[in-house]
């Protein structure tokens, strides 16, 4: 078994966003491209955007601090920290709203 803490992952993503290239940096905490479950913590600055991209399975995004925007063609969904965004089988992106860090939990379909 191994323990993780969500809170301090979010923390430290939101930090290093703030010098990556296009605001946003991720890190996998369990799966991977090889498993069928992937969790992610993505952080990301306000203003940041993860462009239009399919979807790889089915995807939910927990915030766990700040703001964000899922959009899909004509829709959008804001989400604060604590909410749970189911993500829409079709091409989306995500917006921070403000400086933000979620956890994406992918499961890829075969």
């Amino acid at each position: 078994m191994q323990k993780i803490s969500l809170d301090a992952l979010a923390r430290q993503q939101m930090g290093l966003a703030v010098t990556a290239g296009g605001g946003h940096t991720a890190d996998t905490v369990f799966g991977g491209h090889e498993k069928v479950l992937r969790q992610t913590v993505v952080g990301m600055v306000a203003g940041a955007r993860l462009a239009e991209h399919e979807n790889p399975g089915e995807a939910t995004v927990l915030v766990l601090r700040g703001r964000l925007r899922l959009s899909v063609a004509d829709l959008s969904w804001d989400a604060d920290q604590g909410d749970l965004l189911i993500v829409p089988d079709s091409r989306h992106s995500v917006e921070a709203l403000e400086d933000c860090a979620f956890l994406l939990t992918v499961a890829k379909l075969s």
